[in-house]
């Protein structure tokens, strides 16, 4: 029994940065999980920082929500380039008509660090709403994770 105990010390301690990422990004969503719905903002963009700060290219991410909030599933979508990521928007009603969400929180990272809100970031997010409405599934949020966050709710961008 000891012997197992120090094994998976000697384990644990030998795990490099992304492993450690990688489980530190489990437990915030498995806390967001238990929580049950997504009523604070701050543990949503903790567990993002988690996912998509470390990425080294864009990532585009959705998390799909029920009709009282409640996480169905959080899923990366498209991966890009250091400064882009192709979305299309076919693909995400394809995903929010799998998960039958209610409403989604659309997320995607600078590798930069730099949370400035681009004219693209803005024109697909617009172009999503847009999509999104056709079938009465509404966007929450788009927030952009770098070195601290952007929020469209919070900076009142998110119109179509």
């Amino acid at each position: 029994m000891l012997n197992a105990q120090i094994k998976s010390n000697e384990s644990r301690a030998s795990l490099n940065d992304d492993e450690i990422v990688e489980l530190a990004s489990r437990i915030l969503w498995r806390r967001l999980k238990y929580q049950g719905n997504l009523n604070s903002p701050l543990s949503t963009v903790d567990f993002l920082k988690a996912k998509l700060g470390g990425s080294e290219r864009e990532v585009f991410a959705i998390i799909f929500l029920s009709s009282s909030n409640q996480i169905i599933e959080y899923k990366e979508l498209f991966y890009g380039t250091i400064n882009s990521a192709a979305v299309y928007p076919r693909e995400v009603v394809k995903d929010v008509l799998r998960t039958n969400a209610a409403s989604v929180i659309l997320a995607h990272n600078h590798p930069s660090g730099s949370c400035e809100i681009s004219s693209a970031d803005k024109a697909i997010t617009t172009k999503l709403i847009n999509a999104l409405s056709l079938i009465d599934v509404a966007v929450l949020d788009h927030l952009i994770i770098g070195n601290s966050y952007a929020s469209f709710a919070e900076l009142n961008l998110l119109t179509n």
